[in-house]
């Protein structure tokens, strides 16, 4: 496999192309003045590049250990191998020494701020100690007020708490409501079904007993029944309908 093949060598003119930028914005980095807004901007840009750029390294070495275990599988011998390791060696120090400058200035820098800041807490006169007096009593106003507002935040949290219970309340009554109508309705429907049961015990004993009249009535009887049946419904349907 040719290099121009081999996914190392893809991989790897990608990785010193990121390396090439990385060396050019940390030269540019070196050129500007501390404490500025483009300087912690581009500190923090060197710092995530140099994270990303060893993360791909360290995968990179990894596909070395691999094509190690069985070298001809992969058509490489181990000139080869010690090679690609020394490169990806040689890259790691790369940027491992841009991280370190960085990372060494920035916190030189922030001892500096924390050493100025420190300093200027220092009184320097009589002047001073009148400005810290003033100072003072400005901090008891800001506190008192920040009381105040404390207190009145507090009184408002009460108030919406209030608000709140009675709501509670009130759906707890609603909830009692619902309650005592489906123990009514339970109730209504539970008559409704004795009353069915009752109504079907009866109907059932009422067709024993036609049942039993028919059967002991001759046919004769069962003519006049019928035609007196008929009779009684033609009397009811004019006294219904007609009248």
């Amino acid at each position: 496999m040719s290099k121009a093949q081999d996914p190392f060598y893809i991989v790897k003119e990608e990785i010193q192309e990121s390396i090439d930028k990385l060396q050019s914005s940390f030269h540019q980095w070196e050129r500007i003045l501390p404490d500025t807004g483009e300087q912690v901007h581009l500190t923090k840009e060197l710092l995530a590049n140099c994270e990303s750029i060893e993360w791909q390294v360290d995968e990179l070495n990894k596909t070395i250990d691999v094509a190690a275990r069985d070298p001809s599988w992969y058509g490489i011998d181990d000139r080869e191998l010690e090679s690609r390791r020394r490169w990806t060696t040689t890259a790691r120090t790369q940027v491992g020494d841009v991280k370190k400058s960085v990372v060494a200035r920035k916190e030189n820098g922030n001892s500096a701020n924390a050493m100025h800041r420190e300093l200027m807490k220092l009184p320097i006169s009589h002047q001073s100690d009148r400005s810290y007096q003033y100072s003072a009593e400005d901090n008891d106003d800001f506190i008192a007020s920040e009381s105040d507002r404390q207190m009145l935040l507090i009184k408002q949290q009460d108030e919406e708490l209030d608000e709140l219970s009675a709501s509670v309340e009130r759906i707890g009554g609603v909830g009692l409501t619902i309650h005592e109508e489906l123990l009514a309705q339970e109730k209504i429907i539970d008559d409704l079904g004795t009353e069915m049961d009752s109504t079907t015990n009866r109907l059932d004993f009422v067709q024993k007993k036609v049942a039993m009249v028919m059967k002991k009535a001759s046919a004769k009887g069962q003519i006049m029944m019928i035609l007196f049946l008929l009779v009684l419904f033609i009397i009811l349907f004019i006294l219904v309908f007609l009248t």
